[in-house]
């Protein structure tokens, strides 16, 4: 288990999940026992930590009950955990392995490191552990005070020797700002205005130099009537006598930008499950893939999950990135000049790297991701997209749309925020779960609707799902163009398939509550297998030359589209999303194809109906009463086309051979 002090006070198991610690009070004992540093704590000081000048009736006991509830939930959250917090003559003590003592440990070696470029390097991991104010919320507390002190002081010199040996490296002028805020907050540190000046004098700035000299001195001597020491006084001359040994060589390995992950607007909703999954997983494995179909949200559970990790993370975000500038986006990311320079600049030190959107290049971001992870030991790789990288080791996770109640959540929330008075209640609670089962419980399906309530109110909103993409045709303006509209979500998917696995797709939309395997080779092939699995045969109708597909390339296309994520498997049967197969219903007519395979699906409907039937008196009578118990929206809707086409004789096909299924059953059949 490791605890975090550098930053707000953090407890997380071995493989990175974060542990919640209940209770203001238990935090505060956490906190003070943290603070110091393995030693045993007196019961009596504890109780002044915890409740100050107003201790409970029975502060012992009291004690006693915040100690047993903080073992609790060390122990829940990992075996072995209680045991940490002992117990003895001479108080509490925690034992505890702390980012304090990894920060430690890594600015030793840096001080033993051969050369300036190994002691950047872990200087840089070292003061990548921080996260914020040493012991946040309780640095200012009686018993954190000194030791939150004392780490600021270590982080400031840790901070100095950094600066030190990037000097020594040659990385003047990228140094100047930042020794120039830190000299504004430390303003009589004479060893901080030391770097500044060589910074200076080493873009060429030498009066600057001279002037950020002039500035200590005239501050020392107004605070405690005192010149700055020899050493800086030396320096000053060097410079005044235009030294260029003051110069050093360019750098030889670059260093990593400090850690930024964008700051979410909104909170994250329905999550907390993969979250309590991805972060755990992302702690053992080397490279996770999160997949699922546009809009679903990966983005979103990517930055939390690294949101919540204790080792530094870096956003390459791939969306705009043509396949030659993948590594160019990624050695951004980290803020070194090239790819050949990433893992040289990674070494051994932690960081986790999320590629984000990485389907349109999803070869060039697999090929990277594999010889990142093998040159830089201590890298882990979360990636997004609508397909997998396909690279060894990889661990895939799908991200299914929210459940019902999530969803309705969602919805009313985003609701509320664009339509002043709106609010979820009996008046128009089934209303909105409609809404949301019929956008599939897509987060930025349900996010667009949301902001139609204003405006149409949710009757009207309800209404006009039957165009969806017309409706919900203008996102908010700060999205990416690939997620301002539905449309837009589903043409980014659409580009990416070649012709036939669009063929594909368009014309299992028919199919409007899923089908099986024959199901979909019947449909999308221009030669179909039959009901029953068996003897190929021809589809009705004219044959579509412009895909040409057969029915044994089938079952790779929807192997494919699964990989996409635009077709789901639930079992033997494969579905469509409602948004994706109202998409797939506009490509089938913008083809020419609707009529051809519409006959197609309601023959196969008409002969699957017909097998049952002659197989209705054998063994396998109750195996085609489950399959017609899976078909029946199917057959209902191939009867209905049947009939709108005036195909009597198929229709009449599908019914007569139905009515055994209805007196077996006792459930009702299309008519």
């Amino acid at each position: 288990m490791r605890f975090g002090v550098l930053g707000p006070v953090r407890v997380w198991t071995d493989d990175g999940r974060p542990v919640r610690v209940p209770e203001l009070k238990v935090r505060v004992l956490l906190a003070a026992l943290l603070a110091r540093e393995g030693r045993p704590v007196p019961p009596w000081r504890l109780v002044d930590d915890l409740w100050d000048a107003h201790p409970p009736g029975k502060p012992t006991g009291a004690l006693r009950a915040k100690v047993s509830q903080l073992r609790r939930a060390l122990g829940d959250a990992e075996p072995g955990g209680r045991e940490l917090v002992a117990s003895g003559a001479s108080g509490y003590v925690l034992d505890a392995a702390t980012d304090a003592g990894d920060f430690a440990e890594l600015v030793r070696r840096a001080r033993t490191a051969p050369g300036p470029a190994g002691a950047a390097d872990l200087l840089t991991g070292a003061l990548a552990l921080w996260r914020g104010p040493a012991f946040s919320p309780y640095e200012d507390a009686p018993f954190a005070r000194a030791t939150a002190a004392r780490l600021e002081e270590q982080r400031l010199t840790a901070l100095e020797e950094l600066a030190q040996a990037r000097l020594a490296l040659g990385e003047h002028g990228p140094l100047v700002a930042e020794l120039t805020d830190l000299v504004g907050a430390h303003p009589v540190r004479e060893r901080l205005t030391g770097l500044l000046m060589r910074a200076l004098y080493g873009s060429g700035r030498q009066s600057e130099a001279l002037a950020a000299y002039r500035a200590l001195r005239v501050r020392l001597r107004e605070e405690a009537g005192l010149d700055p020491g020899p050493e800086l006084a030396g320096l000053q001359q060097r410079i005044l006598a235009g030294d260029e040994a003051l110069a050093a060589a360019p750098p030889a390995v670059p260093r990593l930008r400090p850690p930024r992950l964008p700051a979410p607007l909104t909170p994250l909703v329905g999550r907390a499950a993969e979250l309590a999954e991805l972060g755990p997983l992302l702690g053992g494995e080397r490279l996770v893939t999160l997949t699922g179909p546009g809009g679903v949200g990966k983005t979103r559970l990517a930055l939390a999950v690294l949101g919540e990790r204790p080792d530094p993370g870096y956003v390459a975000e791939l969306a705009g990135a043509g396949g030659g500038s993948v590594a160019d986006v990624v050695a951004t990311a980290f803020g070194v000049p090239d790819e050949d320079r990433i893992a040289a600049a990674l070494a051994d030190a932690p960081a986790v790297l999320l590629l984000d959107n990485a389907e349109h290049v999803v070869e060039q971001a697999a090929k990277l991701a594999d010889r990142l992870l093998r040159a830089a030991p201590g890298l882990r790789v979360l990636a997004t997209g609508r397909e997998p990288l396909g690279v060894a080791g990889e661990v895939v996770r799908a991200v299914a749309p929210l459940a019902e109640a999530d969803a309705v959540r969602l919805f009313a929330d985003r609701a509320a925020a664009s339509a002043p008075g709106f609010a979820l209640g009996a008046g128009n609670a089934a209303e909105v779960a409609e809404v949301c089962r019929r956008l599939d419980g897509i987060p930025l399906a349900l996010e667009l609707a949301a902001s139609r309530v204003r405006g149409l109110g949710i009757g009207g909103l309800a209404a006009g799902l039957d165009d969806r993409f017309r409706l919900l045709d203008d996102g908010p303006r700060g999205l990416p163009e690939r997620q301002r509209t539905l449309r837009a979500a589903l043409e980014w998917s659409w580009r990416l398939l070649d012709d036939r696995e669009r063929a594909a797709l368009r014309r299992l939309a028919v199919h409007g509550a899923g089908c099986t395997l024959s199901g979909a080779i019947y449909v999308c092939a221009d030669t179909g297998a039959g009901p029953d699995g068996g003897v190929s045969i021809e589809a009705g109708g004219e044959q579509v030359p412009a895909a040409g597909l057969t029915a044994e390339e089938v079952p790779g296309l929807l192997a494919r589209l699964v990989d996409r994520s635009l077709v789901s498997r639930d079992g033997e049967r494969f579905r469509l999303l409602e948004t994706v197969a109202a998409y797939a219903w506009e490509r089938l007519e913008e083809a020419g194809e609707t009529a051809e395979v519409l006959r197609r699906r309601d023959d196969y409907y008409a002969r699957l109906a017909e097998c049952a039937e002659a197989e209705r008196a054998g063994h396998a009578r109750q195996r085609w009463i489950g399959r017609l118990d899976a078909e029946i929206a199917n057959l209902r809707e191939a009867l209905d086309g049947a009939t709108r086409r005036r195909e009597t004789a198929l229709a009449t096909r599908i019914s007569g051979s139905l009515a055994w299924y209805e007196a077996a059953s006792g459930r009702p059949t299309p008519r």
